[in-house]
Formats: structure tokens, C-alpha cells, sequence
């Protein structure tokens, strides 16, 4: 079993947070620079796979301030040597798909494979409005499940995460879709390039501009994998069989996720994947490990406050508590690699909430103590 970081980039603790506007403070904005990049070579040197982060803007209040996927991506890249940086995600409304297949190929070449990429649809508002590509284009999310802004994005989604792929797994191409026309119809070069016709591939000799295509090329075939952000949806799950993508369930109900895995497991197939039992989606949850049961759930009364007032607040249940003394974290884990086999698990880290001292105290328990157990 692998198992992969991930962080919000909370940028105080919890007094500080509740002073306000701590995302206004370049000091903190500094110290979780510092922190994250002590974490990730943490991770890199104790045998954890992966470090992921998400994207979000104008977070004032710094609960959240990851914003630019592609900068936070080459930061936590520089700090490592191996493990893979998770970027999750490039939100769908905010980004012009075919310069996310360029930005996802560059930082696969940047960090020589050590990337895998999510494609999420946006469920912010508040920065999701300021930063959309088409007025018609809203966030999503438990305000508004099943309503028509919600098909209309996930109709949306759908058509700008095949666009990816396309341009991810294609030397060029040409997409006609309902909400894109890749490159636009009827695109004529206002000039003579004889050089695109001589040396390229796509342009007519009269230079009309038929395909395109992106540059570079995946360093990975035919891309970086690909994850689905936190889910609880066999909708989700089945979407992303599709791609072979992963989507990452922090579900604590292990019936749930042993049917989840199933149905991805069943379709998979149906466009050409076979995919190895356990990797069909990838699981976790919060994770503090201390020497006692007490100490952990001591620790977890601040990550609790944090839930309250951040992802509680957009409508996100709390995940799988994998809280505890290294004994209790492992049946835990057991009981999920009994049920449902998951080949990757993602430990959401309270980074921010708690002190350095602390959180390199739990991963180093967790790695010497929880991890070899399932190496």
C-alpha cells in the first residue's frame, strides 16, 4: 500500500486563524512555505509515495491558500528527490483546458514523472465567480446538488476533462464539442507560415489551421495519472473509470467503498481498462498518530474546529478519523485493505493547525510504526 500526504497549506494555527484575516499575513504565508517544504522532505526520506495539495484563491482568511496549482507543484517538487507531487486539483471552470494539458505535460517533464494531476469542477463560489472563463459557468456543491447549474457543469466537466485527455494523448487534434471548438472553426493564419506546413503537422497550405497540438509531450505514457477529488459518488467513480483516473474517497463507511470499488471495477472495461484490484479508487482520511488513543483525539479537537469552520461550512462530511495510537491506525488500515484492498491511501495532515514539533512527531510514528505493516 502506498501512502500519499496531502495538505490545505493552512497558513496559522488555530488562535491565529481565529484572530482573522490570517491569509493577509505574509509572515505566516512564509512559515507555511517553510513548514510544507520540511514536510515534503519528511515524506521524501521515510518512504511516503506522494504529496498532494489543492487550488483555491482569495483566501483571506487562510484556512486554505493554495492557489496556483503549477507554482505550489514546482515548490513542493523542489524540495524532493522521489516521491510524486499530487496536484488536486486544476479546477475545470477557472482554466482553459487546453493550456491545462500544456501546464500538466510541462510539470510532468519539470519533475521527470514524479507528477500525478486531479481534475475537479469547483465548489468555491466566492473565488469560482471572480476567476470563471464563461459567464455561464457556476460552483457547485451541496447547495446546489442536482440543480440545473449543477448538470450544467458537470456536463461541462465532462467535456473539459476529455479535452485534456485529448490533448494529453494525441500529437494534435481537433475537438468539436458543445462548449468547444478546438482550435476555433474555420481559423485561417492571417499570414503565409510555409514553416507550419514544412515542419509541423495540422496547418493546410492555405493556412487554414485544422489541428493543434501541445508541447511538450507527457514525460509519462500516455500521461500523469489522473485522481478525481474527494468523492463520495459512485456517479464520480464511474466518470472516472472512464480515464482510468482515481478518485479519492476519505469515506470511513467500508461497505460503501468496497461497493464504489466494485462498480469502478465493472466498468473500467467497458472502455478498454483493466484495472488490478485495489486501484480502482484511493482512499484515507485525517490522520494524527500519537503513542495513546488519548493523546491523538486530544490533538484532533483543533482539526475539529477547523472542519466546523472551513469544508463543513461547503457542505464536506468529516472523513475517515484515522486518529489514534499506532495499534488503532493499523486495524483501521486492515480493516480497509480487507474490504476493499486500496493500493493507495491519502492522509489528510491538520498542517498549519498543529505545530511543526507535532506533525513531525505523528508522520515519523506513522512511518516507523503504521507503515511497515503494509509496505
Amino acid at each position: 500500500m502506498d501512502f500519499s500526504r496531502f495538505t490545505y497549506c493552512t497558513l496559522g494555527t488555530r488562535a491565529e486563524l481565529e484572530a482573522g484575516r490570517a491569509g493577509l499575513r505574509p509572515e505566516l504565508y512564509q512559515r507555511m512555505l517553510s513548514d510544507t517544504a520540511a514536510y515534503a522532505q519528511f515524506a521524501d526520506e521515510h518512504g511516503f509515495s506522494g504529496f498532494g495539495h489543492p487550488e483555491h484563491h482569495l483566501q483571506i482568511e487562510g484556512f486554505e491558500p493554495s492557489n496556483d496549482p503549477n507554482l505550489m507543484a514546482m515548490w513542493l517538487g523542489m524540495q524532493t528527490s522521489r516521491l510524486r507531487v499530487i496536484t488536486c486539483g486544476f479546477v475545470s471552470t477557472t482554466h482553459n483546458p487546453l493550456r491545462v494539458a500544456e501546464n500538466i505535460a510541462t510539470l510532468d517533464n519539470m519533475l521527470k514523472g514524479r507528477f500525478g494531476v486531479g481534475l475537479v469542477r469547483g465548489y468555491q463560489s466566492r473565488w469560482v465567480e471572480s476567476f470563471k472563463i464563461r459567464p455561464d459557468l457556476g460552483a457547485v456543491g451541496e447547495w446546489n446538488k442536482d440543480s440545473e447549474v449543477d448538470i450544467y457543469n458537470r456536463d461541462y466537466f465532462a467535456e473539459w476533462v476529455d479535452i485534456v485527455v485529448t490533448a494529453l494523448t494525441n500529437e494534435t487534434f481537433r475537438y468539436e464539442g458543445k462548449f468547444w471548438t478546438i482550435p476555433p472553426a474555420g481559423h485561417v493564419n492571417p499570414h503565409p507560415m510555409p514553416t507550419y506546413v514544412k515542419f509541423g503537422k495540422g496547418v493546410d497550405a492555405d493556412m487554414t489551421i485544422r489541428e493543434v497540438g501541445i508541447v511538450p509531450r507527457p514525460y509519462q505514457h500516455p500521461h500523469p495519472p489522473l485522481y478525481g477529488g474527494f468523492t463520495a459518488s459512485l456517479r464520480t467513480a464511474l466518470f472516472w473509470a472512464r480515464y482510468r483516473g482515481k478518485p479519492i474517497v476519505l469515506a470511513g463507511d467500508l461497505d460503501f467503498c468496497k461497493l464504489l470499488w466494485g462498480k469502478y471495477r465493472e466498468e473500467a472495461p467497458k472502455w478498454g481498462h483493466e484495472v488490478p484490484y485495489g486501484d480502482e479508487a484511493a482512499w484515507g482520511g485525517i490522520m494524527i498518530c500519537a503513542p495513546t488513543d488519548a493523546d491523538a483525539e486530544a490533538q484532533m479537537v483543533d482539526m475539529q474546529w477547523f472542519w466546523d469552520n472551513w469544508p463543513a461550512q461547503f457542505g464536506q462530511p468529516m472523513p475517515e478519523l484515522l486518529v489514534g495510537s499506532p495499534d488503532t491506525l493499523c486495524r483501521k488500515i486492515e480493516a480497509a485493505r480487507q474490504a476493499f484492498n486500496p493500493k493507495e491511501t491519502f492522509l489528510l495532515i491538520p498542517q498549519g493547525i498543529h505545530t511543526r514539533d507535532q506533525l513531525v512527531s505523528s508522520l515519523d510514528l506513522f512511518a516507523n510504526k503504521v507503515m511497515p505493516h503494509f509496505g
